[in-house]
């Protein structure tokens, strides 16, 4: 109900999909039937848009397996985004970054674990866990254009990225779709946003709810839940979608009952009133 958005002009998403990082690592999910059930429960709900990586996983849990199971043979319209750039080297999480030439093994080895024989759309992440910026993106990125060119991806983003990388890589392939953290009370990159809006380019935030790590201020999400009868997470998710039209929210959840709760904020219309309250 949130309407749809156009990556790359002939990619049609809904503009609030799923998040598959919270199948995989930190959430709920014990064992990988659980993550099948809310993967199947989000297609069902209407979600199109799936975002993944082939570093979400830990031991059996691996998000990757978990979408092939979920949903292979996938719906005509369902599009996966997954990314690539950080190398696990034998941990948990990513330590290290790929070379240029690394990038092909990392993109082959989605399209074997996903089942396909191209991927919707590739983000090139770039850096660890901190503010975006500082390094060049343009050979990595050249990278994975000229598998773009093979045809083994269909479209190319960015994530953690600031304005300077991104204008970088534009200038070496289209960039259709841009992931940084950002919500509600993490609004840094700003600018970023407004050159995706400019440009037409997808906007995909992070930690959309927060992410664990730096919990999103409850009070004015509650009061103006309290006015729409809705819960803080549901204000927290269309104030995404109400602020641009390029904005496109990914919720992860390993939960069925939370996977309704965000799915439902999509049709949650928050007023001007509500936009400024939130505006601080």
């Amino acid at each position: 109900m949130a309407g749809q958005f156009l990556l790359g002009g002939d990619l049609a998403v809904n503009r609030l999909g799923l998040g598959a990082m919270r199948l995989a690592l930190g959430g709920r999910v014990r064992h990988a039937e659980e993550g099948v059930a809310v993967l199947r429960r989000a297609v069902e709900l209407g979600v199109n848009h799936i975002d993944t990586a082939g570093f979400y996983g830990f031991g059996a849990l691996q998000a990757h397996e978990m979408i092939r199971q979920a949903l292979y043979p996938y719906p005509d319209d369902l599009v996966i985004a997954t990314k690539v750039g950080p190398l696990l080297e034998g941990g948990v999480m990513p330590t290290g970054q790929a070379t240029p030439e690394q990038l092909r093994g990392l993109v082959e080895e989605d399209l074997r674990r996903l089942g396909r024989d191209h991927l919707d759309l590739v983000y090139l992440r770039v850096g660890g866990m901190g503010e975006p910026g500082g390094e060049s993106v343009g050979e990595r990125f050249a990278a994975l254009a000229e598998l773009r060119r093979e045809g083994l991806i269909r479209h190319l983003g960015l994530s953690n990225v600031d304005a300077i990388q991104l204008a970088e890589a534009r200038s070496v392939a289209p960039v259709v779709a841009l992931q940084n953290h950002f919500n509600v009370n993490h609004r840094a990159g700003s600018d970023v946003l407004a050159m995706c809006e400019k440009e037409g380019i997808g906007f995909v935030p992070f930690f959309p709810l927060g992410g664990g790590r730096q919990p999103l201020d409850q009070a004015p999400l509650a009061e103006v839940a309290d006015r729409h009868q809705a819960t803080p997470t549901q204000v927290a998710l269309a104030w995404l979608l109400a602020i641009s039209p390029v904005t496109l929210a990914i919720p992860g959840t390993s939960s069925l009952d939370h996977l309704v709760e965000n799915i439902a904020a999509a049709s949650l219309r928050l007023t001007a009133d509500d936009l400024a309250e939130l505006a601080g």
